[in-house]
């Protein structure tokens, strides 16, 4: 069983608890998730069954869409309302306008420290880990990308905002560093994501429709094959002599080469060119590998190579 799950994530629960579940109702160990949901958030999860669960780089930097809401007045030491009150409440509440000027500031290209407890490591710990120990830390700022900030509504202390942003942002900083130019402190209140690069919410399931759909032996009606994912890039299906060659991992020469894919530089974070990257399928349409094209001599190389003679269990 090799795919991705589109999960819908209560609150109350980690990343890793979900995970765990879909380990237990699939009957299989090799699952693991694409981006991480703190308890407190809610909504979209995606979580790789069996060889899936290698495409992770290819998802590392998909841009992430979260609706939420802030509470204005007090900061806590977690920068959301499970943590505890580190300042006194003020009810210094901007106006609208002032508001919406201020969140203009966090567009773009900015610079985001993590918040203190979070999964992030230091020196191989979870910086949650150290701050409950009282180790020594340096929280140092990363480069994130919002594309947009939007207020959705304003009705004092709350402010129900919609965020789109790229892989490695923490909502909880961006609610605390909003707080603190505005001089009244805030914290993220709750938090759901709706979207990671293409996938959406509205076709995600919970974990209770997942475990009775494949009691009832639905499980496509859940899990997205592996041959389905990343339909971005380009596809090659090669003969059975040249099956062998990809399957051993020996670089080889396709009939065609399509054009590759070309995503709009504006709408992703990661600048870089990156080099074109085919999926390779055998005549049985079955994933043999991932190959990159090798501009010296036109051949193909796979660096990704998938076994589709054994099924993961």
């Amino acid at each position: 069983m090799d795919g991705l799950i589109l999960v819908n994530k209560h609150r109350g629960k980690t990343s890793h608890d979900i995970v765990a579940c879909i380990r237990r109702i699939l009957a299989t160990k090799k699952v693991g998730h694409f981006g991480t949901l703190d308890p407190l958030a809610t909504g979209l999860l995606l979580v790789a069954v069996g060889k899936a669960t290698r495409l992770f780089p290819f998802y590392l930097h998909s841009a992430k869409t979260y609706r939420g809401r802030i509470k204005l007045g007090i900061t806590t030491d977690t920068y959301d309302s499970e943590g505890k009150p580190v300042s006194r409440e003020s009810k210094k509440y901007p106006d609208e306008k002032y508001l919406l000027e201020y969140m203009k500031t966090f567009q773009g290209e900015i610079v985001q420290v993590p918040p203190p407890y979070s999964a992030k490591k230091y020196k191989g710990e979870a910086l949650y880990k150290r701050v409950r120990k009282n180790k020594e830390y340096i929280l140092k700022p990363n480069k994130i990308f919002i594309h947009y900030f939007r207020l959705k509504n304003y009705c004092r202390p709350y402010m129900d905002f919609d965020v789109k942003c790229s892989s490695g942002t923490y909502i909880r900083s961006l609610a605390h560093d909003l707080g603190q130019k505005l001089g009244c402190g805030a914290h993220l209140e709750q938090l759901e994501r709706t979207e990671i690069g293409e996938y959406r919410i509205s076709k995600s399931h919970t974990l209770e429709n997942i475990e009775k759909m494949f009691s009832l032996g639905q499980t496509s009606k859940f899990l997205q094959p592996i041959e389905d994912l990343l339909p971005e890039l380009p596809k090659i299906v090669v003969n059975k002599n040249t099956a062998k060659l990809v399957r051993s991992g020996s670089d080889f020469y396709p009939d065609s080469i399509p054009v590759p894919f070309c995503p709009d530089e504006k709408a992703s974070f990661q600048h870089e060119k990156q080099p074109a990257i085919f999926r390779i399928f055998d005549t049985r349409e079955k994933l043999l590998a991932f190959a990159t094209k090798k501009t010296e001599n036109n051949s193909l190389h796979p660096f990704l190579v998938f076994d589709p003679e054994n099924s993961s269990s």
